[in-house]
């Protein structure tokens, strides 16, 4: 079966948009394949900065031929109806029609349409041109004299060439004869820009990628970036150093070079004085240069590895002296960055955030570093953390925002924070909890584990959440512009993966009558300047307000506090199903009143996952269902809940007895082993139920004629469900 090879050629794509790029091309040529009815067997599209390229394999030589009947207006219809069919299905005349008969709705005409398939070369021909004029650049441009006219081609860079072949692979293939702007399709490419620039023709895809490989560029981006990984190590391993590797650097490396040479550089020792990641930052962010630790010290080495594009005859020293003279004017900007910085405490920088909006119905940095501080001091003694330790790192954790370094590279905050606080004497946790205050940032960060960084993580996170939720900013869809939703499992991986026990409801509520209180004070601040600026003196001052709905586990907690409570319900169910969990379990367990400590509820969720693959625990859950819809429907019948004690007096059966006795039996056991969070210990004996309730529903009629020994019965199902309740309201699983 024949191949389609295409590359498009042109100036340099920028390295950021090669992978998209590539994989829009597979997508949009492949898509229009199929619906063309030319299905295929393998497709692979490939990037580098001067070409797109597609190889798609197994295509057929032709489309199939297509035979569809579409159904007519009925036999005596209006001539309007008939010629509209007619036109629409091309026939000339009825004549050509054949009459369908339908003994009930009536006779009515049938066309059978027969469209011959055509070649595939001739629909490729048709789709190309179409996918290149309507390729979604990012950014994209006109040039030369074409520029001017209307529908002149736009392209990310200037569009060279275009080559384009189809056929067998024992055969020579044919070009498929199409042109955009002027450009037409060929065989004819070009290899590297100044190692092999003269034009060579190419035939099918294994040719064409063997033939650039002679002309020095390597097609595959990942065999790129191999090349550069392999030949990183080998080169700094040679020098005695490691190399510090970084994928986000590699993948746009290798987007910048069509053949890739690694050269090593050096700068002067002077600058390792310097925080060894704002040296990365410096080399990696001006120069797309990798840097290497020296193994002995495990400190960064005055070395670093360049990728040229090119294999130059002085071996590259020209290369590498360029790089270490923009390197060394690069490092030296870092390190005055950073003396000048050190001149100046943190604290010291603290009044200048009270000029600086945080949010403008939030209030100012100040105000928001305020809050913090005042939160990690109540969460300090929760989470073991020295209480003016926990003050004073909230204190200063945002100061290094206002430093040079931090100005210059914001990826190094925080850790900047914790450099300038060990620079000025400050403690050993302070410093540490101004780095790792920001994390975790992602689900495979790292989770602090010191109580002071525990403490100011937890309320820098709580106070963006209150925050944005006391103005009614909550996420919606996929949008979540100040990434709530990594705060929230922020807070959740810090409280689990350190075994803390927090009281959510109660610190959120808290913090929540805080925060209004910033509300109001940024609302009265803008309404006196409003006053002044109209001229009354005394202007009316905003009110607080706070409306409590309910006790929650013994505490007032608002509506802000419970619908916040929800929110870190999705976002732990999301992460428990990563995990593997059921997030029905957490439905059910989060439905139990006054669960709003996450640790127990994923410890009360993991014993209640294991029990339910046990049979005790999939059988209680059967009867316990039945025993649910049983109530649901003679509740809604009777209009009234059957909740209540059953009398003992009036039960029959020795099955119902029983049943009785082993809920009490369970309550008690399930109840004991819950308040001791020994959650294992309660499901055991929740497994005592299963027999009970499995003889009641096998022998007992629940809707007896004796109206008094059914209600009685309703009460012992009642009772069945708030047994369970103990652990999990089982309403809530799924079978």
């Amino acid at each position: 079966m024949p191949d389609l090879l295409l590359e498009l050629f042109s100036e340099e794509i920028p390295a950021r948009m090669q992978a998209k790029a590539a994989d829009d091309l597979r997508k949009l040529v492949t898509d229009k394949l199929v619906a063309e009815g030319l299905v295929y067997d393998g497709v692979k599209a490939f990037a580098t900065p001067r070409r797109l390229a597609l190889t798609v394999h197994g295509l057929p030589a032709r489309q199939p031929d297509l035979k569809d009947e579409r159904k007519g207006p009925k036999v005596g219809a209006p001539d309007a109806a008939v010629q509209g069919f007619l036109k629409a299905t091309g026939l000339n005349s009825l004549d050509e029609a054949k009459i369908q008969k339908d003994p009930k709705k009536g006779d009515f005409y049938v066309a059978l349409i027969e469209k011959t398939g055509r070649p595939a070369i001739d629909v490729i021909a048709e789709i190309l041109p179409v996918i290149v004029r309507t390729f979604p650049w990012p950014k994209s441009m006109r040039w030369g004299e074409r520029s001017a006219k209307a529908g002149a081609l736009q392209w990310v860079r200037p569009l060279h060439s275009i080559v384009a072949t189809f056929g067998m692979e024992t055969e020579e293939p044919d070009v498929v004869a199409f042109d955009v702007a002027g450009i037409k399709a060929g065989q004819v490419t070009r290899g590297h820009r100044f190692m092999a620039p003269d034009e060579f023709s190419v035939r099918r895809f294994e040719d064409y990628e063997a033939k650039l490989f002679d002309a020095k560029v390597v097609l595959d981006p990942q065999r790129r970036k191999d090349i550069i990984l392999a030949d990183a190590k080998e080169l700094a391993f040679a020098q005695g150093f490691e190399l510090v590797e970084d994928q986000v650097l590699l993948d746009e490396v290798s987007g910048l070079v069509e053949w890739p040479v690694v050269l090593m550089g050096s700068f002067d020792k002077e600058f390792l004085s310097i925080p060894g990641e704002v040296i990365r930052a410096t080399i990696r962010n001006n120069q797309k240069c990798f840097v290497v630790n020296d193994p002995k010290s495990g400190k960064l080495a005055n070395k670093f590895i360049l990728v040229a594009n090119i294999e130059a005859t002085d071996g590259g020293k020209a290369i590498i002296a360029g790089n270490e003279r923009v390197i060394r004017a690069r490092l030296s900007d870092a390190k005055f960055f950073y003396d000048t910085d050190l001149k100046t405490k943190l604290e010291d920088r603290l009044p200048k955030f009270e000029q600086i909006v945080f949010h403008e119905k939030l209030g100012t940095q100040a105000e928001r570093i305020a809050r913090i501080e005042r939160l990690a001091a109540e969460i300090a003694p929760l989470v073991g953390a020295d209480v003016e330790k926990a003050k004073r790192a909230a204190r200063l954790c945002k100061a290094d925002l206002l430093t040079e370094v931090v100005g210059e590279f914001p990826e190094v905050q925080g850790l900047m924070g914790k450099y300038y606080a060990l620079a000025q004497g400050e403690d050993a946790s302070v410093a540490a909890a101004c780095e790792e205050h920001y994390k975790p940032v992602g689900p495979t960060d790292r989770v602090p584990t010191d109580p002071v960084s525990i403490a100011v993580a937890l309320a820098d996170k709580i106070d963006t959440l209150t925050g944005f939720w006391s103005i009614d900013e909550k996420p919606t869809g996929s949008k979540d512009p100040y990434a709530l939703r990594r705060a929230a499992l922020g807070v959740i991986r810090l409280i689990v993966e350190n075994d803390i026990r927090f009281p959510l409801v109660s610190t959120t509520s808290t913090h929540f009558g805080l925060v209004r209180g910033s509300i109001l004070t940024v609302g009265n601040r803008r309404k006196v300047e409003a006053a002044k600026n109209a001229g009354i003196d005394s202007p009316h001052f905003f009110g607080a307000t706070l409306t409590t709905t309910r006790s929650f586990a013994g505490r007032q907690a608002d509506s802000s506090s419970l619908d916040l409570l929800d929110f870190f319900a999705d976002r732990l169910k999301v992460q428990l199903r990563d995990q593997g969990a059921r997030h029905d379990l957490v439905d059910a367990v989060f439905a139990l009143e006054g669960q709003d400590d996450l640790l127990m509820i994923v410890r009360r969720v993991e014993a209640l996952g294991k029990f339910l693959d046990t049979d005790d625990g999939k059988n209680l859950l059967a009867g316990t269902k039945r025993a649910s819809n049983i109530l649901a429907i003679e509740e809604k019948k009777d209009k009234r809940k059957f909740d209540g004690a059953p009398d003992a007096k009036l039960f029959v059966a020795d099955e119902e007895k029983a049943l009785a006795t082993a809920i009490d039996q369970v309550k008690t056991e399930a109840s004991a082993a819950v308040a001791k969070e020994d959650f294992a210990s309660a499901m055991t004996a929740m497994a005592k139920l299963r027999p009970a309730v499995d003889a009641f529903f096998d022998k007992v009629k629940v809707n007896d004629d004796n109206a008094q020994v059914r209600e009685n019965r309703l009460k012992l199902l009642n009772e069945i469900r708030a047994a369970t309740r103990a652990v999990a309201d089982f309403s809530k699983i799924q079978d």
